[in-house]
């Protein structure tokens, strides 16, 4: 699970790189599918982490308007802000296997997701999205970040957990 979180991490971090290549009304320009924009995508996946992390830590979920974002750098910060608590979470996940996280539906009936499952779901949700902003970069014609995870070189020894 680490290496996963490593590896959507440093895709995220080449994203971020990246974006600051674009103009602000290309990384805000409204765009089918997703979430809309390339900096909304990235946003986006690092508050649905932070629910779930925060959910699991049993900490309050931060709430922003996502019309509120509107600059690169302030999601980066958000994505630090949050990768805090996810290793805290993921450093403890072996030892807390066995727990489970109770989410009630709009009926109220609970749905009950085991954490692994969760941060499973997270990872997934991300390599989703980062999918989606590599349509788009194809579509404004330029080469979108590398995602393959054969030819990346993923440092578990360095890493931050």
């Amino acid at each position: 699970m680490r290496e996963l979180f490593l590896y959507n991490w440093q895709i995220r971090e080449d994203w971020f790189q990246w974006c600051k290549n674009l103009s602000p009304e290309e990384l805000t320009k409204k765009r089918v599918g997703g979430m809309g924009s390339f900096l909304h995508n990235l946003y986006h996946v690092i508050d649905c982490e932070q629910i779930w992390v925060n959910q699991m830590l049993n900490k309050p979920v931060i709430q922003r308007d996502i019309e509120e974002i509107t600059n690169l750098n302030k999601v980066n910060e958000f994505s630090n802000e949050v990768k805090k608590k996810t290793i805290s979470l993921i450093e403890n996940l072996e030892q807390e296997s066995n727990k489970v996280l109770q989410v009630n539906r709009k009926n109220n009936d609970p749905y009950f997701f085991p954490y692994e499952k969760v941060a499973l779901h997270i990872c997934m949700h991300e390599v989703h999205h980062i999918g989606q902003l590599s349509v788009w970069a194809r579509q404004i014609n330029r080469k979108p970040v590398s995602s393959d995870i054969l030819f990346r070189k993923i440092n578990l020894e360095n890493s931050s957990f």
